[in-house]
């Protein structure tokens, strides 16, 4: 029995925009929260190290930043992700949770002992010697690096899940293709923002003189010096994506397309800026120039963090479930008896549907457009097809997987096809408050025609 569960409408705004715009930001907290960590071990060894009464004040000041911001918005915007996932997304997290529970449960862990050490710090380091200060820092870095190496496993499998896909093996599935690549890459990005983010503190914190300013800038910049090797990484990333994700990047796809240029092109700018730092001794970076590169890390990570969810298309788990969580033998199941047959949730505004027809065909696009598409707001389905003909409709919806080969296959029976049809033309008809109900058996006929034609499987080869 497919498990149904019940979907939350945000109206004009598209379900992935929500837990990606959410995602964005949570991503970015968490690896500045990483970078920071190691950020604050280098000024604490060097206050042990050489008596540097500048960065021991540093730590002080800047680890309350820190804290402030990944331990209380870092923890809440990561509760909410969870919240929004199971409302958008339930049966991938669940799989997600199903096959790597245990490593989650490592992750909370390293978790749990990033918070303990970190505030045990911020609590107690005023009154501690040197070693015992260095020593916190260090649990809380290497937890908070370690909580990342965990969940970067997980998040990494949905696009390579290699080898677990013949055996079910979480190791294999865990240390995937684009494992190393995706760490190493999220590391080197965590300790450039945690250098930008300290440069902004330190424009805008009290207590600093304007030398003492330049001399913190001027080591905090040190850690962007790592950014050389993105290109290097973000290539072998790219090397070990399957073909058809690599395509999307290339040119394949024009959203996904923007916005890898958006992640390289604000990348090259933040390096380009370091190069200059490190080139020109006397160059500072005002807050204003801090908060701009900051501006531009972030655009960075939200450019990222939608390649990385929009290279899987048409799966939310390649070759295992489809972005509407349905899974290549569903879709063959569904043609037999209908995807929302036993679908027992109601559909809000019924009433508002002139006919049980298009009644149908709201509870077929719920069921499995809704999470990528709106009717007529972000992505909606009148900006994309609302101009076809009808005969377009039906055969470029039965032939999805054909038309659009990062879609899943259409999975339903002609007669809820032909009532997504009529839906999509009802809109864009502009709702009127009549509509004659499309019956005819040899459109049906045409259409099961075009469904067998195009066959229940994904236009992505399996390996």
């Amino acid at each position: 029995m497919f498990p149904y569960y019940p979907i939350n409408d945000f109206g004009p705004v598209m379900k992935g925009m929500v837990i990606g715009g959410l995602g964005i930001f949570h991503v970015f907290l968490a690896q500045f929260a990483i970078g920071g960590g190691m950020l604050l071990c280098y000024f604490q060894w060097r206050d042990n190290k050489y008596g540097d009464r500048l960065a021991r004040r540093f730590v002080d000041g800047y680890f309350r930043w820190l804290v402030l911001v990944s331990f209380v918005t870092g923890a809440l915007t990561g509760v909410a992700m969870w919240l929004t996932t199971i409302q958008i997304s339930p049966r991938t997290i669940g799989l997600m949770v199903d096959e790597f529970h245990w490593l989650w449960a490592t992750e909370w862990t390293f978790f749990c002992v990033e918070v303990a050490s970190g505030y045990a710090f911020y609590r107690y380091a005023k009154i501690l010697d040197g070693k015992t200060r260095l020593l916190l820092l260090q649990i809380y870095a290497v937890a908070a690096w370690m909580s990342l190496f965990w969940i970067n496993g997980i998040l990494s499998w949905q696009l390579t899940p290699g080898g677990w896909l013949e055996d079910r093996s979480i190791w294999a599935g865990f240390f995937n293709a684009t494992f190393w690549p995706s760490l190493i890459y999220r590391t080197l990005a965590s300790m450039a923002i945690a250098g930008l983010v300290a440069a902004l503190v330190v424009n805008v914190a009290s207590g600093f003189s304007a030398d003492e300013r330049w001399t913190l800038v001027r080591r905090v910049f040190w850690f962007l010096a790592p950014m050389a090797l993105m290109p290097v990484v973000g290539g072998w990333y790219l090397a070990v994506l399957p073909a058809d994700s690599r395509g999307w990047v290339m040119g394949g796809s024009i959203a996904m397309t923007l916005f890898f240029t958006l992640g390289a092109g604000a990348s090259l700018l933040i390096g380009a800026y370091a190069i200059a730092m490190f080139a020109r001794p006397k160059l500072f970076v005002n807050g204003a120039t801090a908060a701009m590169l900051c501006v531009l890390a972030f655009a960075a990570t939200a450019g990222g963090e939608f390649v990385r969810e929009g290279v899987r298309k048409p799966y939310t788990v390649r070759h295992t479930l489809y972005s509407n969580s349905i899974t290549n033998d569903e879709v063959a199941y569904f043609r037999e008896v209908g995807c929302v047959t036993n679908d027992p949730y109601p559909l809000i505004n019924a009433s508002s549907y002139p006919t049980d027809q298009l009644v149908l065909g709201a509870r077929v696009f719920r069921m499995q457009c809704s999470i990528c598409h709106t009717m007529d707001g972000a992505n909606g389905v009148m900006h994309l097809a609302g101009t076809w003909s009808i005969d377009q409709l039906r055969l470029n919806i039965a032939k999805l997987q054909y038309t659009k080969p990062f879609m899943p296959p259409f999975a339903g029976t002609p007669e809820e096809l032909e009532a997504l049809v009529q839906l999509v033309r009802w809109e864009h008809e502009g709702r009127p408050g009549e509509w004659d109900t499309s019956d005819d058996e040899t459109v049906l006929r045409h259409i099961a025609d075009s469904l067998a034609k195009a066959g229940t499987q994904s236009m992505i080869p399996r390996p």
